[in-house]
């Protein structure tokens, strides 16, 4: 089962927006509840609370928002899934700060308990072939969209293309996304001098593949909330566009090829001049390599003879 991938799949989150406050947000929400739900603004305040906490270091505030999340959300698989606030606790389960950490398994605990009995609560209440509806991935059909806008069958097409990479899993206003379609497909259009040939086609399926990257929900969210403007975005190299998970696996494999590139070429010598970053000791071997212009300082490959960790600098 991939039930829970709200609160397991730890693929970063770069939406520190600002620093609201913790107790405008407790204040607000016993002003306008006396029961322990909470709804989804309330929610994702917390949540951009939470991260911008995490970034600063400021653990009581993080120990006082999981707290709250804790007391006063009762959780539902729409709750979890629009404000993926089960990303942010989730990653705090291995936090170095005990408190934390355990309260944030806790959490997840408790999160995972109130979703799988929701739909007990829902069969036992209303037994309809109704309830299925909402399984239906948003689209350009289901949100009733006419894309018929540009006078031009080529340039519609890609604009429903656009739409639909966006709209699948978003909870964002139809309108909102339209916009940020439009202005992807303006700019594309701008960029090739008006045509709409083949160098204009290719442009837009690369984009529309990318935003419908399942495993790259980041790029998908950040279009969409403006954070990447549209501009930005469709000059964007494949490599830029890459989900974190995606850069990390290639920047291990540049590395893994670079101590590989050497081959036969300079002997390996042993040091206590470098610590190990993983596991704190100064057992070490190292070689350089000119990896550059010959101009330019040679790298140096360290390799941590207790863990196996291995890093280079220049």
């Amino acid at each position: 089962m991939k039930r829970y991938n709200h609160f397991d799949d730890y693929g970063r989150q770069e939406d520190l927006i600002g620093n609201a406050s913790l107790m405008a947000v407790r204040r607000e929400e016993s002003l306008t509840s006396t029961t322990t739900k909470m709804d989804v603004k309330t929610v994702n305040k917390l949540r951009t609370e939470l991260q911008a906490s995490q970034a600063s270091g400021k653990s009581d505030v993080m120990i006082e928002i999981l707290k709250a999340l804790k007391e006063e959300l009762t959780a539902t698989e729409d709750i979890i899934r629009e404000t993926k606030v089960g990303l942010a606790v989730g990653k705090l389960r291995s936090h170095e700060n005990r408190q934390i950490s355990d309260l944030a398994k806790e959490i997840v605990k408790k999160w995972k308990n109130d979703v799988t009995k929701k739909p007990k609560e829902v069969s036992e209440s209303s037994p309809t072939a109704n309830t299925t509806t909402n399984d239906k991935p948003r689209s350009g059909k289901t949100d009733n969209v006419d894309f018929e806008k540009l006078n031009d069958k080529t340039r519609d097409t890609c604009l429903s293309l656009l739409y639909n990479a966006m709209v699948f899993d978003s909870s964002a206003p139809s309108e909102l996304i339209m916009d940020r379609a439009l202005a992807i497909e303006v700019t594309v259009l701008d960029d090739n001098n008006g045509s709409t040939a083949e160098d204009y086609k290719k442009k837009i399926r690369s984009l529309m593949l990318n935003l419908k990257d399942k495993k790259n929900p980041t790029l998908r969210a950040a279009v969409i909330s403006g954070d990447t403007p549209a501009d930005i975005f469709c000059r964007m190299s494949s490599g830029d566009m890459a989900s974190e998970e995606r850069k990390q696996q290639d920047r291990a494999l540049e590395l893994n090829n670079l101590f590989k590139a050497r081959g036969a070429g300079p002997q390996q010598a042993e040091t206590d001049s470098f610590k190990c970053g993983r596991c704190k000791q100064r057992k070490c071997t190292y070689y350089q390599m000119q990896t550059r212009s010959a101009d330019e300082p040679m790298t140096t490959f360290v390799t941590c003879t207790v863990c196996n960790n291995r890093w280079k600098f220049s």
